[in-house]
């Protein structure tokens, strides 16, 4: 289904205190509610994606895979600041009528959490059967579980954390370092920074992948190479590919919201706030990641009440998560049909 609209009308308040006027969520929804409304998937996307999940998480999601619309009413959100549909820095702000650029307000991820859930509110859901989401996605998937309990059933954690690692924020804050480097950044235009876009996507997929993914994807295939190697292009080339499509700023300030992320802060720590999770949790870990490391799944696991858990063995590294898709529908199949009863049921290694 083509990209849906909601404009909510009163006052929007961010979590720092900023107010705005007519907030705009883009989004997109599969399949139909049922006349007992308890089939929705919530998906919540991860930092450049968009609201199309049946265009990035291919595999999961789609008229033949393990979530259709047949079957399910899935629901897929753009997250603030994301140009994809949804309130961001290329927006026009109505006090100067130009685009907001490094006016737009900073925004965290219950800010991103609290913009969905007056969506859902607007679609008349009451109750989600499956809310999940990796990285990014992942943070606002447990936000929305503590602070909206009730309204979670099942919640699957891909790739995630409690709160962002102070290795995620160094990387983050490399890459707006990179971005900052750039002057046309200040320069307010549409395309500000983009050089420095390109300079951060390549620090970003350091951390997505890993020294085993490029040992084997970017070797050359000979020894004689003095110049444009493999990895070299292939850093220049998916560098360029988010510049095509996204803006510096958006990413600015989205790196920023992930920085934000700490499910703790005003609820008395870190464990209290896991302990407030209700629904039926699966958190799934790939062993190979760098950037969200394994032990962080585990500590989720550890904490939330009624949580499983399943390690997957991926030689992509944080990006498998989008990747192995046949060992996740395997997963999430295997833990929708377990009876967990508020035991901790284990399924390591099922990949």
């Amino acid at each position: 289904m083509s990209l849906q609209h909601y404009t909510y009308n009163d006052t929007f308040e961010f979590e720092s205190g900023v107010k705005i006027q007519g907030l705009q969520i883009g989004y997109n929804t599969y399949g139909n509610l049922n006349s007992n409304r308890d089939n929705v998937v919530w998906v919540c996307h991860a930092l450049t994606a968009n609201s199309d999940v049946f265009d990035w998480w291919k595999g999961l999601f789609g008229a033949e895979d393990h979530f259709n619309p047949d079957d399910h009413f899935i629901v897929c959100a753009n997250v603030l600041g994301s140009p994809y549909g949804s309130f961001n820095p290329l927006d026009i702000n109505p006090i100067t009528g130009q685009p907001y650029y490094l006016a737009f307000p900073e925004f965290t991820i219950r800010d991103i959490v609290q913009a969905h859930k007056l969506l859902a509110n607007h679609l008349g859901i009451e109750q989600i059967e499956i809310l999940l989401g990796g990285s990014l996605g992942g943070q606002q998937a447990l936000e929305w579980s503590i602070s909206d309990p009730e309204r979670i059933k099942n919640l699957v954690l891909i790739a995630t954390n409690a709160n962002h690692s102070p290795w995620g924020i160094a990387f983050n804050e490399s890459q707006r370092l990179a971005i900052t480097a750039d002057r046309t950044f200040y320069a307010g235009s549409a395309d500000g920074g983009a050089k420095g876009l390109k300079a951060a996507r390549s620090i970003a997929l350091l951390s997505y992948r890993n020294y085993k993914t490029y040992g084997i994807t970017q070797q050359e295939e000979q020894d004689t190479t003095l110049d444009n190697f493999k990895a070299a292009t292939y850093q220049n080339y998916q560098g360029q590919k988010l510049v095509n499509r996204f803006n510096a700023y958006s990413y600015w300030y989205l790196s920023k919201a992930m920085d934000s992320h700490n499910v703790g802060r005003g609820r008395h720590g870190v464990d209290k706030a896991l302990s407030l999770v209700k629904a039926r949790t699966l958190v799934v870990g790939i062993h190979s990641d760098l950037l969200f490391p394994i032990e962080e799944q585990q500590y989720l696991f550890r904490h939330i009440p009624k949580a499983a858990f399943a390690e997957i063995d991926s030689f992509y590294g944080h990006d498998g998560f989008l990747i192995e898709t046949e060992a996740l529908t395997k997963i999430i199949t295997s833990f929708i049909k377990t009876d967990v009863k508020g035991k901790i049921i284990e399924l390591q290694k099922i990949a």
